[in-house]
């Protein structure tokens, strides 16, 4: 492995633990600030952190704002404000921990949303995975419960949602500029939680200074927007060149082990035994979809037409 290889691998799963740490960060600050109030300034911080870095750094890509790319931008934008607004009301009734491991399984559902609606076929690690995590998500959620958590389901819901979003991002984003799309995206989860909390929310208590100064409020804000999302694209973008998209995926996996971690030392949040190895069949799931198998899942230049249509 190179130097540069191993530099890389660092910087991503860095990435994966700052991910998973903000399970905790937000599920403290939403006690104060409600869920699409929190997601509106966050996602605003992030695009406003890019939109300065786009205009130093790489202002050529402003050619290609056009209709389009704003369409591209905004489709991704919209399943990505499905995905963060069901996690963050999720936390507000379920565990970081759980939460992060639900979230995951998003990787499991990307290539079973393939097969049924694009007739892309599994492999046999992408079954095993998703049997795996099937397994996981049981133990995790029913095994130990009277009845269902609806946090649980809300963020199962979000995982639907950046499960679709992974899918249109391969959709998008060889079409266009990737700091420009998203940007779009970004600025679009911005407006969708706006446009929700002034609707669902109580404004008038949101968006007052006490309650945007608490400690737990703008230290969510600042590691949610600068570090978990604007530097976190940034890392990623600038160093996935150097290594592999399988080995991405594989460090990316250890996204809600870090949660669980964070969780246990900062709420001190314990899970029964058979959680945990609802956890571990989710992980080994998310694992084994990623796992190379033949071909695997890769989606041709045919079912991508399909995807355009």
């Amino acid at each position: 492995m190179t130097k540069e290889a191993k530099m890389a691998d660092g910087l991503l799963l860095l990435v994966a633990g700052i991910w998973g740490f903000t399970f905790v960060t937000v599920q403290h600050a939403i006690s104060f600030l409600e869920p699409h109030a929190f997601n509106a300034i966050r996602f605003s911080i992030a695009s406003l952190f890019l939109i300065i870095w786009l205009l130093l750094f790489d202002r050529s890509q402003l050619k290609k704002w056009n209709k389009h790319s704003i369409k591209a931008g905004f489709t991704l934008g919209f399943f990505l404000f499905i995905g963060y607004s069901f996690q963050t009301i999720g936390l507000i009734y379920t565990t970081s921990s759980k939460a992060g491991f639900i979230t995951g399984l998003s990787v499991i559902l990307v290539p079973l949303f393939l097969f049924v609606f694009y007739q892309v076929k599994l492999t046999a690690t992408n079954i095993i995975g998703v049997l795996s995590a099937a397994a996981g998500l049981y133990l995790l959620t029913l095994a130990d419960a009277v009845s269902v958590n609806i946090g649980d389901v809300y963020v199962f819901v979000c995982a639907i949602g950046f499960a679709l979003q992974i899918i249109f991002t391969g959709k998008y984003a060889s079409a266009y500029p990737t700091l420009l799309l998203t940007i779009i995206q970004l600025a679009t989860v911005s407006i969708l939680s706006f446009a929700a909390s002034f609707l669902f929310e109580n404004t008038a208590n949101n968006f007052q200074l006490p309650v945007l100064y608490k400690k737990e409020v703008w230290s969510a804000l600042l590691i949610t927007s600068v570090f978990a999302t604007a530097l976190a694209f940034i890392i990623q973008t600038g160093v996935q060149k150097y290594t592999t998209s399988i080995r991405v995926a594989l460090i990316f996996a250890m996204e809600p082990v870090f949660a669980a971690i964070t969780a246990y030392f900062y709420n001190q949040e314990r899970l029964s035994n058979s959680s945990w190895v609802g956890c571990a069949l989710i992980l080994a799931g998310m694992i084994f979809v990623e796992l190379p198998f033949k071909k695997g899942i890769k989606l041709t230049k045919q079912k991508i037409n399909r995807l355009n249509e």
